[in-house]
């Protein structure tokens, strides 16, 4: 079996891609956040038999020495493991530089060292900004609205440098709004749904006119194996996207209608982002990915939303997040 590292494996999109690699074959080693609670994160969430398939790999990707000894022996590396909400990097940026941008510097320098097959880095579609043209495609200009964008196009950058560099087998994969099961409170469906599911009648969120392509997280990660089965794209950007957008206001009716017809909207100023710094339109072309694999979207918006508000309606579930407290 074709052995694969997946750093973040203990995340909302790096758990999903862990059971899917483990049911298409894979023998999986997931790099888990180290800590002292022995917490697997979303892996202690899986049953027995596919948890035991799993090698465990605890530490830290800002430690090179760690990050060498998971990736020695490997033949392909998905690079998730990331600090990824936007309003905590105006607080703390250094973190961020550490995490996204040395994180990923450690894992191409041992990727190459050790003479890994492929390497997928994952990036953002927060990298491009507001939209100049739609359907984005892959040759948008990069725009750092926020630190973490910023770190983000840093790590992009690194990662372009060792293909060019070095001839490392790197593809830099870019998912969209991706949404689901297990995602953090930080994210806009999982606040909208948690909050209306603990009884609010006023729905706190920032600015609603803001425009995403949302993707299924299931898409997502059926995106990431279709990019590492193919060659082709080696030394590529590659977008994962819908081609269509959704504005804030229009998936918070969705919910609310789901769920509390009765709730109304509230304008809740610390969610709001700085205005030179909010990205205003986001809408993604995966016309290369369809063309290099043949993937396409296979969720509707409608179909996804309903399966994400079943997952948070189980007791066990809802009852690891905390509906009064904003997340930054």
């Amino acid at each position: 079996m074709e052995k694969v590292l997946i750093t973040g494996a203990d995340g909302f999109i790096g758990s999903h891609l862990t059971e899917l690699l483990v049911a298409s074959g894979y023998s999986v080693k997931a790099f888990c956040y180290y800590n002292s609670f022995n917490s697997y994160g979303w892996l202690d969430t899986f049953p027995k038999d596919i948890l035991d398939q799993v090698e465990i790999f605890m530490g830290d990707v800002r430690d090179s020495n760690g990050v060498r000894n998971a990736v020695k022996g490997v033949d392909t590396v998905f690079h998730l493991a990331a600090l990824i909400g936007i309003p905590y990097s105006y607080h703390s940026p250094d973190t961020y530089i550490d995490t996204n941008i040395k994180g990923t510097l450690h894992i191409l320098q041992a990727a190459r060292d050790f003479g890994v097959r492929r390497v997928l880095v994952t990036s953002t579609s927060e990298i491009y900004g507001t939209a100049k043209f739609v359907p984005i495609t892959e040759d948008h200009p990069k725009q750092p609205q926020s630190p973490y964008s910023a770190t983000k196009i840093g790590a992009d950058s690194i990662a372009d440098s060792f293909f060019r560099s070095f001839n490392l087998p790197v593809t830099i994969v870019r998912p969209f709004n991706t949404f689901g099961p297990r995602q953090s409170a930080r994210a806009v469906i999982p606040s909208i749904i948690i909050q209306l599911l603990n009884g609010v009648k006023e729905l706190k969120l920032g600015d609603t006119t803001p425009t995403r392509d949302m993707v299924y997280v299931k898409d997502s990660v059926a995106g990431f194996l279709a990019i590492s089965d193919c060659n082709e794209l080696i030394g590529h950007e590659c977008n994962i996207a819908t081609q269509s957008e959704i504005s804030i206001a229009e998936i918070a009716q969705a919910i609310i209608d789901e769920i509390n017809p009765d709730a109304r909207i509230i304008k809740d100023q610390q969610r709001l982002r700085p205005s030179a710094s909010e990205v205003f339109r986001l809408c993604g072309s995966y016309e290369k990915l369809n063309k290099h694999t043949g993937w396409k979207p296979k969720y509707s918006f409608q179909k996804a939303l309903k399966e994400t508000v079943e997952w948070f309606k189980i007791k066990e579930n809802l009852k690891g997040y905390k509906a009064d407290i904003y997340n930054i």
